[in-house]
């Protein structure tokens, strides 16, 4: 009875040992499975960094405005007679826009206008006898005064006739009338908007640290975005005086408008452009990756081994991209970031010249993947398009 249960102990702790086993035995071999298993190579967008040419520029953010716009008034009150524009009309400079009721002005320039004559007879009259010596000094002077007190009466009630009128002031397009025949105008109402649009002003500020950079006659590039600065005018004035509360500087430029793409009131991007600079390392910002421990980019390098193989390999043919593609791994390079323009970034340190950096595809990348280069999608050659 003893000598089968100790038989039945040793066949359990056998059991149970090699179950134990068993299950240690397929955890490792699952771990060192995946330990060395191969990643798979990632294909990957490039570009050959190379120092080239940098057009720095101060970016800004304007509002656009006709370099004549007014809103065009009254500066007496009366009953509108007559609209002679129509919206958006082109008018020139003099043309005759609102005709107000002016019966009443036309009646009293009347009045003066005859009392200027009697003043002018008697004033001859008076000359007259004082030459023939039968006539007072004080005659011809006070005849006098009453005559210039009578052309001035005459110049007052022709003012007040002409301030009847609305002129146009100078050439450009009308807006919306904002008034009806028979409509009682107050001074000051605002009849209608009057915007000469053929040359526009863009007014801008920068901050006080890029004054030392700007100067009176400067190129600037103005445009709806910034992926797009379809126009080009330059500065024209700037503010003496730097604003104490926002620090920032009042720029102002002058833009043809011949095409009357732009729109006063309109929001715009401005970038004044600086000289040139050469020997720059400038990449796009697509190949900029940005976390919590800064900067970095990827950069396609090759295995250490693949340059053994390559160095004892001197004199055999070379083999295409596509044979080689098993030797590239991917290299994470934090980098120091300069100035920015568009959709591209200076970079002050971390690549050099021949390093070949990613451009695309970083958020499945990891350090060491083995990559595989592919440019027939490249966003860097699309940045490079006008």
């Amino acid at each position: 009875m003893i000598k089968r249960f100790i038989i039945a102990i040793i066949l359990l702790v056998l059991v149970c040992g090699g179950l134990i086993g068993f299950n240690l035995f397929r955890a490792q071999a699952i771990k060192d499975f995946f330990a060395n298993m191969k990643q798979p190579s990632q294909a990957v967008s490039t570009l050959e960094v190379k120092p080239g040419q940098w057009l720095p520029g101060v970016e800004a953010i304007g509002s656009a405005r006709a370099e004549d716009g007014v809103n065009l008034t009254f500066q007496i009150d009366g009953i509108v007679k007559e609209i002679l524009f129509k919206p958006n009309q082109h008018v020139k400079k003099g043309d005759l826009l609102v005709q107000l009721d002016d019966e009443i002005q036309k009646a009293d320039l009347a009045a003066s206008k005859a009392e200027a004559e009697l003043s002018e007879q008697n004033y001859k009259r008076a000359q007259t006898l004082r030459t023939q010596g039968v006539g007072a000094v004080s005659n011809v002077d006070t005849t006098a005064a009453a005559l210039s007190s009578a052309k001035a009466n005459v110049a007052k009630a022709q003012a007040t006739v002409d301030l009847k009128r609305l002129i146009a002031p100078f050439s450009g397009v009308i807006g919306i009338s904002r008034v009806d025949i028979g409509q009682f105008m107050a001074p000051g109402n605002v009849v209608a908007t009057l915007q000469n649009v053929d040359t526009m002003r863009v007014d801008f500020t920068v901050p006080e640290q890029e004054l030392k950079n700007l100067s009176i006659g400067q190129e600037v590039q103005i445009g709806a975005s910034a992926a797009d600065y379809a126009f080009k005018g330059k500065i024209i004035g700037i503010d003496p005086k730097i604003d104490p509360a926002s620090r920032l500087v009042s720029i102002q430029a002058q833009v043809d408008n011949s095409e009357k793409s732009l729109v006063p009131g309109q929001f715009v991007q401005v970038r004044v452009v600086l000289p040139e600079e050469n020997n720059v390392i400038v990449l796009p910002l697509t190949s900029v990756v940005t976390s919590l421990y800064g900067d970095y980019v990827f950069t396609v390098v090759k295995k250490e081994a693949a340059k053994t193989d390559a160095a004892q390999a001197a004199d055999a043919p070379k083999t295409d991209a596509a044979a080689t593609a098993d030797d590239l791994i991917l290299h994470q390079v934090f980098v120091k970031l300069g100035r920015r323009t568009g959709n591209n970034v200076e970079v002050l340190s971390g690549v050099k010249e021949g390093d070949i950096v990613v451009t695309s595809g970083q958020n499945r990348l990891s350090n060491g993947m083995g990559a595989h280069i592919d440019n027939k999608v490249n966003p860097a050659d699309a940045q490079k398009k006008p």
